[in-house]
């Protein structure tokens, strides 16, 4: 820290995203990308002629996406909110909304607890259950900002449509954030909710299921007083902040989501082909409902196999809290590179028997 930087950023402890080394060619299955490209009609549409384009502002208010984001949920312009990327509209949110302090669970996206020292949020870190689970319970009548993933990250386990609910009728005087990243493979939105509850906003991105997680771009659903709340920071801070081409990609996507759709469930399929050959070879496998999995092994220390796999060419991702330090997140790519992650686990633990 140089002695320009302001002192109350001092202890601050910045995001870790997932490493990208380029030291060699990996299979990459630590960042929880998508494995297949974007749609054809996304390539075309980032075309020379939209590129000259790039000379003139793009449109702060996203009009085009948003009436396309609006059409494809069910619900008004108005209730849709689009940012640089889902990270930037938490960052908006904890602004926004924290006054009063923010509860989330204590193993979960790591921003949360960035953003809440960020903005000096209060925060309550709540423990997961013995089974990785959230007790839903545990966060109503907290009187706070209640945030939680569902599924979650880094255990894809999920929470049911009535569990949300009852947060939003047992916090009616605070928002209840929902942050469904990974809710495409296989969760359940509450989307539906947002007819009845006014302290609901529901965060989504395109990072995951629609492949484009390079062009940053994240949407959120709410009252249309939330996302006036989140148009003032953004008006504040900056109005450009969805560039030109992601809005034009955007766009193209939502016009072939049944494309998305697809990819979806072929993910889907190959998490269950990567859950039960980990299984077959000893490996304790959380219920994921996101596109990894999250998992240990009796048989070899997680950081240990992270190592080794890391060594052959393999990436997954390794936490070093005490509490999940034997398990490895796992993210789903193509049918070719989960057989190939079997392997080289198949091959690391036959070396160590």
């Amino acid at each position: 820290m140089s002695r320009f930087m302001n002192e109350k950023y001092a202890g601050l402890e910045a995001y870790t995203p997932g490493e990208q080394p380029r030291d060699q060619q990996y299979i990459k299955l630590n960042t929880n990308e998508s494995p297949f490209p974007p749609s054809p009609g996304v390539l075309s549409a980032v075309n020379a002629a939209e590129l000259e384009k790039l000379r003139l502002y793009c449109d702060p208010a996203c009009t085009e996406l948003r009436a396309k984001l609006a059409e494809l949920y069910g619900v008004k312009p108005e209730n849709v909110y689009l940012a640089n990327g889902s990270d930037d509209i938490l960052n908006f949110a904890f602004m926004a909304f924290g006054g009063d302090g923010v509860v989330y669970p204590a193993i979960s996206y790591g921003f949360y607890s960035v953003f809440a020292a960020l903005h000096g949020v209060e925060a309550e870190e709540i423990p997961l259950e013995a089974d990785f689970g959230i007790d839903a319970e545990k966060y109503c009548g907290r009187n706070k900002l209640v945030v939680i993933a569902n599924p979650n990250a880094p255990t894809g386990l999920s929470i049911s449509l009535d569990d949300v609910e009852r947060l939003l009728q047992r916090n009616p005087n605070h928002v209840v954030l929902i942050d469904e990243a990974y809710v495409d493979f296989g969760g359940e939105s509450c989307l539906p909710l947002l007819k009845r509850y006014d302290n609901l906003l529901v965060v989504q991105t395109f990072s995951k299921s629609r492949s484009l997680a390079g062009a940053r771009l994240g949407f959120a659903f709410g009252s249309e007083a939330v996302i006036a709340d989140l148009e003032k920071i953004k008006y504040s801070t900056n109005p450009y902040n969805v560039n030109r081409l992601t809005q034009i990609a955007g766009i193209a996507a939502l016009e072939q989501d049944e494309y998305y759709k697809e990819n979806c469930r072929r993910i889907m399929e190959n998490r269950r082909y990567t859950a039960d050959a980990l299984k077959a070879l000893g490996f304790t496998v959380l219920d994921s409902k996101a596109n990894f999995v999250f998992a240990k092994s009796e048989r070899i220390d997680g950081e240990a196999l992270y190592l080794e796999l890391k060594r052959r060419g393999v990436l997954v991702r390794h936490f070093s809290r005490e509490e999940i330090c034997q398990f490895n997140r796992i993210t789903i790519g193509s049918r070719e590179e989960m057989e190939r992650f079997i392997e080289t686990v198949s091959e690391i633990l036959e070396e160590i028997a």
